[in-house]
């Protein structure tokens, strides 16, 4: 069995200030052990956490302020463990920050966290479009808004840091968690990922990166499960949005994986969490352990005895703070530092982190807490509404469209049927604190206005008949509601059909996270409803409220397919009013994919970025080919494009200017999300055929063109050579503008990438410029 009970490299101590290196000179072993361990209140109560029911006997009880006589580094989750007014709650939580201060021997508050993946994770608190809706939305400038009002809100409640982004890169739609992620390009997932970043800590609060590393490639996509990826994909695929973020967005908290990487648990890999992390890209912020990643060294991945040699492992490796609570950094820590067993000089580093952290955040002051909370907090505010409105708007994909939308005036009756159309919480993903923490109190309202989609086409189309049935569930195998929504359906001049998902956690749902999935057929009867209705001939619009993407090509190119189809990614609050807004014509449909449609789970995973082999081909009966591309989605209006000029000779390590003009051919205004994309002819190493290279989100007028100008660092083209370096290699490098990832360019341009190969630093540009002349 492996151990961890030797120490012989002495860490490096990272900066601070003269106030945090005298608080550290003064802490007895006890207390520095408090600073770097969270404090669940609630614990025990709702699973929101994997084996949390496994975990909670582990909390130490009793009174709180025996508990942190030593002090404490994290209050864990006080307003997203269970519903609790906000007001009350802010009160209480300034009142125990003081105690703190006056009562334990030092007098240091403690950092308060919280999820806010979709927004802050609290009761009453707005809930936002997923992330996957993000990534549809191609908007970074709207991400980071979003950002900062949350970031507000939390700073309001006297929260320090949010658990979010994730920058996971999406491998496989199997897996649970892709309704929290963002696309399945990294430079997607890294662009907004950063705007995320960079709104909440302009906010005030630190991010922290979900995450790091490799999680999202879990085999078959089950979660928990080993990640089998090799280097160059960890390096070329995994690690750029995460490198991106820290270099790019300064961020200020990461969050390791529960996942192994060929064998070895990224909790316990200094390699990644210091070498890579700190030493390679200058990463100074602090390292969190996911809820029990520490402990699950020992139970879970069996590369520690006991708990003891758990938090020495996890520690070594550069995790600073073990959360939600204290199981192997307080007792096991201590008693292996006491018996000589572990270099204490590894605890002062973390400690360092720690109050460093909290210096920068304002809570040494004296003053810290001296004016109380606010007297009057609005969570959800117009502000706040405005936002997610605009977002959900913005993240809306039509996939198919015969003509149907958007519905003509006349038509007076509308059928909506569905087991999504009526429920407010099919709008909302697995981390809002509806779906999160809600499911486990029925008894406590949402607590802000959501309104369905069938009450949202209501006040949408004042003039029309609306009417509706649920069909089925969206689990399960009763049809008993079939012929009542069949008979809605013949009476209508339309039926609008909501299938989907229900997000929940560890089996309480179709997605989300815990809830992987064998199938990427829509679960439960749904299809069949769908088929029933479009055979009644009256047209059906199909609208797949979801957390993943669904193996939906029956309903967008089968015989007998519904007369259109839209792909919402649980798109908050006022997402229902955004589809209205699609189908009645008041918002022209601007969403693209983020992640491409599924042929099948078979053909799983799969993704855009794959080389030559990675294709259809002669030589397999299998095709992987989605059914639609990444990138894809339709639009009222219709779009012409022109690559211009580009140039055809740059330096390796320099970038190059690519002109596109785009040109808005129909006959009403519309937002075109233009895409820039390269290939790489001749490489030392298999490269895409097909690699994003930068896009912009345009608006434009009914017969209006404009010209973007894209600057881009051949640094876009980089990838890992055969001795594992990250270069820019010369060639010839192909480039082309489309509305997607399948887009057959019939006019390619070369560029030649001249001179030496280039070595990437961290101080490489990684973000590509667009700027727009109206023509």
């Amino acid at each position: 069995m492996l151990t961890h009970t030797e120490t012989t490299v002495i860490p490096a101590f990272p900066q601070a200030s003269a106030r945090v290196q005298s608080l550290l000179s003064k802490m007895t072993l006890e207390e520095k052990a408090a600073q770097i361990v969270g404090y669940w209140l609630d614990q025990g109560g709702e699973v929101v956490a994997p084996m949390q029911g496994e975990m909670s006997g582990s909390a130490p009880s009793g009174a709180l302020a025996d508990i942190t006589r030593h002090g404490i580094g994290h209050f864990t989750r006080v307003y997203g463990t269970r519903p609790v007014d906000p007001a009350e709650r802010a009160a209480w939580l300034w009142a125990e920050q003081r105690r703190l201060q006056s009562e334990t021997r030092l007098g240091i508050p403690a950092l308060v966290h919280e999820e806010c993946l979709t927004g802050l994770a609290a009761w009453k608190a707005a809930t936002f479009p997923t992330p996957l809706a993000w990534g549809a939305s191609f908007d970074p400038a709207l991400v980071e808004e979003m950002a900062v009002s949350i970031g507000d809100s939390m700073r309001e409640l006297g929260i320090h840091q949010g658990l979010a982004p994730v920058l996971d890169v999406i491998r496989d739609p199997r897996w649970g968690r892709v309704d929290e992620c963002i696309a399945e390009d990294p430079y997607v997932v890294g662009v907004l990922g950063t705007a995320y970043v960079k709104g909440l800590q302009d906010a005030g609060v630190h991010a922290t990166l979900k995450h790091f590393v490799g999680y999202s490639g879990s085999r078959a996509g089950r979660n928990h499960a080993p990640v089998s990826a090799g280097p160059r994909e960890v390096a070329d695929v995994f690690l750029p949005p995460f490198e991106m973020a820290v270099v790019e967005g300064g961020v200020r908290s990461v969050m390791n994986s529960y996942a192994e990487i060929d064998g070895v648990p990224l909790g316990s890999s200094a390699e990644y969490l210091t070498a890579l992390l700190r030493e390679r890209w200058g990463f100074d912020g602090v390292v969190v352990a996911d809820y029990f990643a520490v402990a699950f060294l020992e139970i879970m991945h069996r590369i520690a005895a006991d708990r003891g040699d758990a938090a020495q492992a996890a520690l070594t490796a550069g995790i600073d703070v073990e959360l939600p609570t204290g199981d192997a950094y307080l007792e096991p820590l201590i008693e292996r530092v006491k018996a000589g067993l572990f270099d204490e000089a590894y605890l002062d580093r973390a400690v360092l982190r720690v109050l460093g952290q909290k210096e920068d955040l304002g809570l040494l002051e004296p003053g810290a807490f001296a004016d109380g909370p606010p007297a009057e907090i609005d969570l959800d505010s117009p502000r706040h509404r405005d936002i997610a409105r605009r977002l959900a708007e913005e993240s809306i994909v039509l996939l198919s469209n015969d003509g149907v939308l958007p519905l003509a005036a006349t038509a007076s009756t509308i059928a909506v049927i569905g087991p999504n159309a009526d429920r407010a919480e099919a709008l909302m993903g697995c981390y809002s604190f509806a779906n999160h923490v809600l499911a486990h109190h029925p008894e406590y309202p949402i607590g802000f206005e959501i309104p369905t989609v069938a009450q949202a086409l209501t006040a949408e189309l004042p003039g029309a008949r609306v009417v509706g049935a649920r069909g089925c569930e969206v689990e399960g195998d009763d049809r008993s509601g079939f012929a009542e929504a069949v008979e809605a359906a013949r009476a209508a001049d339309v039926a609008i059909v909501v299938v989907g998902d229900q997000a929940g956690l560890f089996g309480r749902g179709t997605v989300g996270e815990g809830n992987d999935s064998e199938s990427l057929e829509l679960p439960g009867v749904q299809r069949e409803l769908v088929e029933e209705l479009v055979a009644t001939g009256t047209p059906v619009v199909m609208i797949a409220l979801t957390g993943r993407p669904y193996a939906i090509g029956w309903a967008i190119d089968g015989e007998n397919r519904p007369a259109a189809v839209m792909q919402a990614f649980f798109p908050g609050e006022e997402g229902a009013g955004a589809l209205a807004g699609v189908i009645a014509g008041r918002v022209n449909p601007s969403g693209r994919l983020p992640v491409s449609l599924p042929r099948s789970a078979g053909a799983q995973p799969y993704s855009y970025l794959h080389p030559r082999l990675g294709g259809p081909s002669d030589v397999t009966a299998t095709d992987p080919t989605p059914v639609r591309p990444f990138g894809f989605g339709l639009s009222y209006a219709s779009f012409e494009y022109d690559l211009l000029a580009v140039d055809e000779e740059v330096s390796a390590g320099a970038a190059f200017g690519a002109v596109v003009r785009v040109t808005n051919t129909g006959s009403m205004a519309a937002d075109h999300v233009v895409q820039l994309y390269g290939h790489d002819v001749t490489a030392s190493v298999t490269r895409p055929e097909a690699q994003l290279l930068g896009f912009h989100r345009l608006a434009l007028a009914a017969g209006e063109s404009a010209e973007i100008a894209f600057t881009v660092p051949t640094q876009r083209f980089a990838f890992s050579d055969r001795s594992m370096v990250r270069i820019v290699e010369p060639g010839d490098v192909q480039v082309w503008a489309g509305a997607d990832a399948a887009t057959d360019a019939t006019r390619r341009a070369t560029v030649r990438i001249t001179g030496a190969a280039h070595t990437l630093t961290p101080a490489d540009p990684r973000l590509v410029q667009a700027a727009v002349v109206r023509v």
